[in-house]
């Protein structure tokens, strides 16, 4: 019997699981809390056969908190990451002198309240208080607001479908690798016949690796020094030079937004990684099948301007030799020109690192939409018209989509986590560099291949006659005679969507509609420098809040 992966406990000692579960909970402190924590069967099966259980969640309401004696709002610090209760506080002391322990970030947002592992079993809760921010709204929109039933409702689908919550939904996504990738497994020792701890194949291992020095973020202490350039990998920030549009594309009536789901989640699928440290090699023969990070000069290749150019963010054209990821290289060779990098830092070892992460947020994404009514195998127009009614579907369902994007967006945002705090000093190392997970060489390979995706596209757009406005990560523009994107995409002459172009679709990599504007609205704003794939959805949206949904 499982009582699911968590339970929100309410003021009156009422504790609301997944289900429709409803317990009382006698517990009155916080140890008697843990305690009685683990004697319910509330915890979730391990998500590989070589991982661990997930630990039992409890989030707490307000009104819980303070019936343990926590205050109601925790505020103060200068950093909203860095919010905690004091060493010295009575629930601290209280934790302390019933001998269980809390993790270096301490009693905060995020809690884990432990005891050392006894006979291979975990003794692990973690809490979650929403009234201290737990639940940004970003990331879970109206959640924090909810009742305690809704609360457990809305969690224990996002659990179910992605993980039991470990943090914030960017700490979840990273961890969602971990488990799914666990780094070790058990193996026999051929001189004992005894079972110990080993490498897991295809996993990041336990031991931390350094970047290469151009793939460092200019704090890190291999960039002080640093000389020979940086790697600058991230997504298109473009417009269009408002002389190069032409009057055919001036007369008509709209501009028009087209965003592409979850596009950092789709460039992770089956993409090759490192999966080691990187090694120096100078002159070296380009090869799209290695995972690495490659000095050249493409500053020679001319490109449509119309189009933005597919090997700087800027979309303007490199100026000399510049550090590029693999997949921007082959790119370029895709596009007919020959690359002869001069120095590279590459990894011999590879594999497809992401491939279970991406499938099972693939999945809950896709399972999500469906259940507010969005479908994968409707026809465009039907595809359309449930979008729209998406604003007024349950808004619990709303908020696990949500939820979702933001794990496979933050996830990926962490595998670069810079330092923080107001007393860091550049060159110091920082707490992030200490996992196997800082790796800011699989993060550029996921933009540089979203970056890639997305000129492919336009590209084959372009083929059709169609040129961008404005591009912004995964938000493009177009010049379109009316305000339905059924308008303007391409089809064949069988009346097919044309093959590698934008499609409209709900699954990972396909579009829907961002916005409509009139054209009158873009030129307007293109004259005075605005990237209009940023405002395009009107009502002082900005997408760039948005990047990599």
């Amino acid at each position: 019997m499982s009582f699911g992966p968590l339970l929100v406990l309410d003021g009156d000692g009422t504790a609301y699981g997944v289900g429709g579960l409803v317990l009382d909970c006698p517990a009155r402190t916080i140890p008697q809390l843990v305690a009685w924590t683990l004697e319910q069967p509330v915890g979730a099966p391990a998500l590989n056969r070589n991982g661990m259980p997930a630990d039992p969640l409890v989030v707490l309401t307000e009104a819980a908190a303070e019936r343990f004696g926590l205050p109601a709002r925790l505020e103060g610090h200068e950093q909203r990451a860095g919010l905690r209760l004091e060493d010295d506080h009575p629930i601290v002391k209280q934790i302390t002198r019933a001998k269980w322990k809390l993790t270096l970030r301490g009693f905060g947002p995020w809690a884990r309240v432990y005891r050392p592992a006894k006979a291979g079993a975990r003794q692990c809760v973690q809490f979650a208080l929403p009234s201290w921010g737990a639940l940004d709204a970003r990331a879970w929109p109206g959640v924090s607001d909810m009742t305690a039933p809704e609360i457990a409702r809305v969690l224990g689908l996002y659990a179910a479908r992605v993980t039991t919550p470990r943090g914030t939904t960017a700490v979840t996504g990273l961890e969602l690798m971990t488990s799914l990738r666990p780094p070790t497994r058990a193996v026999r020792d051929d001189s004992t016949g005894a079972w110990e701890s080993g490498h897991n194949p295809g996993s990041l291992g336990t031991a931390p690796v350094d970047c290469a020095p151009p793939e460092a973020p200019p704090e890190h202490p291999l960039a002080q020094g640093w000389t020979k350039g940086f790697i600058n990998e991230e997504v298109f920030q473009w417009v269009r030079d408002v002389d190069l549009v032409d009057g055919g594309e001036v007369t008509l009536a709209c501009a028009l937004g087209l965003d592409v789901n979850a596009a950092f989640l789709a460039a992770s699928s089956r993409i090759n990684v490192g999966l080691a440290s990187p090694v120096h090699v100078l002159k070296p023969v380009f090869d799209k099948k290695v995972p690495g990070c490659w000095l050249t000069d493409l500053s020679h290749i001319d490109l449509d301007p119309r189009l933005p150019n597919p090997f700087t963010p800027s979309g303007q054209r490199p100026t000399g030799p510049a550090w590029y990821e693999t997949h921007t290289l082959a790119y370029a060779q895709e596009l007919g020109h020959n690359v002869n990098p001069t120095e590279a830092y590459i990894r011999t070892t590879s594999g497809a690192y992401l491939d279970p992460w991406h499938d099972r947020l693939k999945a809950a994404l896709l399972d999500t939409m469906a259940s507010l009514g969005v479908r994968a195998d409707m026809e465009p127009a039907d595809l359309l018209a449930a979008m729209e009614r998406l604003p007024d579907q349950d808004p619990g369902l709303r908020a696990v989509l949500a939820a979702i994007k933001a794990t496979a967006k933050g996830g990926i945002g962490q595998l670069r986590k810079r330092a923080t705090g107001l007393r860091y000093i550049p060159g110091e190392r920082w707490p992030a560099l200490d996992r196997p997970t800082w790796r800011p060489d699989i993060r550029a390979a996921i933009i540089s291949k979203a970056r890639v995706n997305m000129h492919r596209k336009m590209l084959k757009m372009a083929s059709a006659g169609l040129f961008p406005l404005a591009v912004l990560s995964d938000c493009v523009v177009y010049p379109a005679p009316t305000r339905s994107p059924l308008d303007l995409l391409p089809y064949t002459t069988s009346g097919k969507p044309l093959p590698g172009a934008f499609r409209l679709g709900v699954a990972p990599g396909l579009v829907k509609l961002e916005g409509v504007q009139s054209m009158d609205w873009a030129v307007d704003l293109m004259e005075k420098g605005t990237n209009i794939a940023r405002v395009i959805k009107g009502d002082g949206h900005d997408a760039s809040l948005d990047a990599g949904e």
